[in-house]
């Protein structure tokens, strides 16, 4: 939101936000309340699909569709690379010599959780080492789940020796657990999340996590907005898949990163 509003104000526009709508009436009622109010639209839900769209919006309307799982090219869209994400960050702890990994799913029917889940199981597979049901552990991509996640992941015998969080907001509550558990981490068992929010590199070990870029993604998402309204016709819709990088920290049992000097001083 942060990258949308500071792209739209730089270029003479206002951000007009609505949020929390869990439904595709709730959807369709919020599209026809903005229709001749709003220059464009970004739209981010799990629940949007084409038809709601072209029933509640005018014809040639500028929309960015941005995570939305909108199988139609009539839209632009910008989605994150959710499964070679995970699938990365699973492999790197692969190459850590884990076999046993868990995973704390995020929330059912999102596609940003369905995409982090079949990353996880292709690359278990890909090792050789498919899981099993125990260690995939239901989660709703907040702290809480992650934190009861981990507990119930700790009655395990045996116990899995790394556990991936399908967003950093489980893994905090998931290390939590772990702590309180008096599980060291690395040592006993590792994490790693996604997302990569500001707060990792400051936890205690400082978290290991898949880097999504957010404010980027806002910024992109302003920019092919102005792009669709200044064009009109002439505006070529594309649907576009970003790619994410690993923040590699301490979590993983790697080693911590340099940080930068402080006075002068390493």
């Amino acid at each position: 939101i942060r990258g949308a509003d500071e792209t739209a104000q730089r270029h003479g526009y206002h951000l007009l936000l609505s949020s929390s709508h869990s439904s595709r009436q709730e959807i369709a009622a919020a599209l026809k309340t903005m229709h001749g109010r709003v220059d464009s639209l970004v739209i981010m839900s799990p629940h949007i699909d084409a038809q709601t769209l072209n029933a509640n919006l005018p014809h040639n309307h500028p929309v960015i569709l941005l995570n939305c799982q909108v199988d139609d090219t009539s839209f632009d869209s910008l989605n994150i690379d959710n499964y070679h994400g995970a699938y990365d960050m699973v492999g790197h702890l692969i190459e850590h010599g884990h076999r046993r990994i868990a995973i704390i799913a995020g929330t059912p029917n999102n596609l940003d959780a369905e995409e982090r889940l079949r990353g996880y199981r292709d690359a278990m597979a890909q090792a050789g080492c498919p899981p099993e049901d125990c260690l995939i552990v239901q989660g709703t991509f907040s702290e809480a789940s992650g934190f009861e996640g981990a507990r119930s992941l700790l009655s395990l015998n045996p116990r899995p020796t790394a556990v991936f969080a399908s967003n950093d907001t489980m893994a905090i509550g998931a290390l939590s657990a772990l702590r309180e558990a008096g599980v060291d981490i690395p040592g006993d068992m590792a994490l790693a999340g996604f997302d990569d929010i500001p707060v990792d590199q400051y936890l205690t070990p400082s978290l290991t996590s898949v880097r999504v870029g957010v404010y980027n993604l806002g910024v992109l998402a302003i920019e092919r907005a102005l792009d669709a309204q200044r064009q009109r016709g002439e505006h070529r819709r594309c649907q576009q898949i970003l790619a994410t990088t690993l923040a590699i920290r301490e979590s993983c049992g790697c080693e911590p990163p340099r940080r930068p000097a402080v006075n002068g001083t390493d």
